[in-house]
């Protein structure tokens, strides 16, 4: 059977990765998280105190990255390695929630993650979630989808995975993060979210997980 290339964007906490991660899994494709590629150079650079506006500054943190996916066969799906070391148990807090939009705005961040990416694609196979896979990374992807909800939904979803977590918030704060999140997105120059021409737009408002990934699935299979 023939493998195709599904690209999944859409706004903050619609359901996209763990959507992804249960469309890769059934069609035995890989998942790419991109989303966890910009949180992992935004961790870097809050680590290592790069001052974001400073373009020789990002270059050459840049230059000192190196990211790739290990597969956790516990959980039985890749983790983010940043310059070989597991960086899923920090990449998650608000403070990388908080700023992962300013960092993934920067031309030399999205260049050297597009990049990346594309690499990563090059096979086929993959299930990839983010913000312009369809538009910028992957623009001749077999199916494209444009994921979307009610922003209060997004972020009581977004809430109860981050209290998952031990992470102590309130629903006010995340929708403000969400809220502002879409703003950064859509409006940045470099790569902004939005919908590709030939993407199916899937409104989870009112969908279960399950629900979302049989439609994603459904799609997948017409092109398969």
């Amino acid at each position: 059977m023939k493998k195709i290339i599904i690209a999944l964007d859409g706004h903050a906490g619609c359901g996209k990765s763990t959507t992804a991660k249960a469309v890769a899994k059934s069609l035995n494709y890989v998942f790419i998280d991109t989303g966890a590629m910009y949180r992992a150079v935004t961790y870097y650079f809050l680590e290592n105190e790069v001052d974001f506006a400073d373009p020789t500054e990002v270059k050459k943190a840049l230059n000192e990255i190196s990211l790739k996916f290990v597969f956790n066969p516990e959980k039985g799906l890749g983790e983010i390695h940043l310059n070989n070391k597991n960086v899923e148990p920090f990449i998650r807090n608000m403070d990388i929630t908080s700023r992962v939009s300013d960092v993934a705005a920067i031309k030399e961040v999205r260049v050297f993650c597009v990049r990346e990416q594309q690499k990563m694609g090059e096979d086929k196979g993959i299930v990839m979630d983010g913000r312009d896979i369809g538009t910028v990374v992957f623009p001749t992807a077999e199916l494209k989808v444009f994921m979307t909800a009610d922003v209060k939904v997004r972020a009581k979803r977004r809430l109860k995975e981050m209290e998952s977590k031990g992470v102590n918030t309130n629903l006010s704060d995340v929708i403000a993060d969400i809220e502002n999140r879409d703003h950064l997105d859509s409006t940045r120059k470099e790569s902004p979210l939005k919908k590709a021409d030939d993407a199916v737009v899937v409104d989870t408002s009112g969908l279960t997980i399950q629900e979302q990934v049989d439609s994603i699935l459904k799609l997948a299979k017409k092109k398969l």
